[in-house]
């Protein structure tokens, strides 16, 4: 990893940087995104006194190059608390230089610390690049379809 590569916690002043990589990341993604008061709503999921939201930055000459976003969750079936990585990301300049993994072993840190032993997260089929970095990491895939519903479109079939 590049010696001048901070990998610390997200701050206040850090959000509008923060909604400007997830801008981008949903364009790598194929997905619309609509940063319009993303910075407030952050702000109470990471700052409250009981955070929804985690998110490691990586930062670079005072610009943030990339974010790992993650939160703590039930499994039903396990019956047990897991972290579920929502988001890893980082600018296609500082891709493959070990930013990420080092993004991903601060977030297997805060896991441990959460009291959780595993990861969960989607990435789509078609980030062929990302899936070998994760199966280099370790990490095994589930074959699964993601749905959203929108709850005013629900039908009641």
């Amino acid at each position: 990893m590049k010696e001048d590569i901070i990998i610390r916690w997200v701050m206040a002043s850090d959000l509008d940087q923060l909604v400007a990589l997830c801008t981008a990341h949903a364009a790598y993604e194929r997905a619309e995104y609509d940063g319009r008061g993303k910075a407030d709503k952050l702000y109470s999921a990471l700052f409250s006194e009981h955070p929804k939201l985690y998110c490691l930055v990586a930062e670079h000459n005072g610009e943030l190059v990339g974010f790992n976003s993650f939160m703590k969750q039930y499994a039903t079936w396990d019956a047990g608390e897991y972290v579920y990585m929502d988001c890893l990301y980082l600018d296609e300049a500082y891709r493959g230089q070990g930013i990420g993994k080092s993004l991903v072993q601060h977030m297997v840190e805060e896991t441990h610390r959460l009291g959780c032993t595993l990861i969960q997260w989607q990435t789509p089929t078609f980030n062929t690049r990302a899936i070998p970095f994760y199966e280099r990491l370790g990490a095994t895939r589930k074959a699964k379809e993601r749905f959203f519903l929108e709850v005013s479109e629900f039908q009641d079939a």
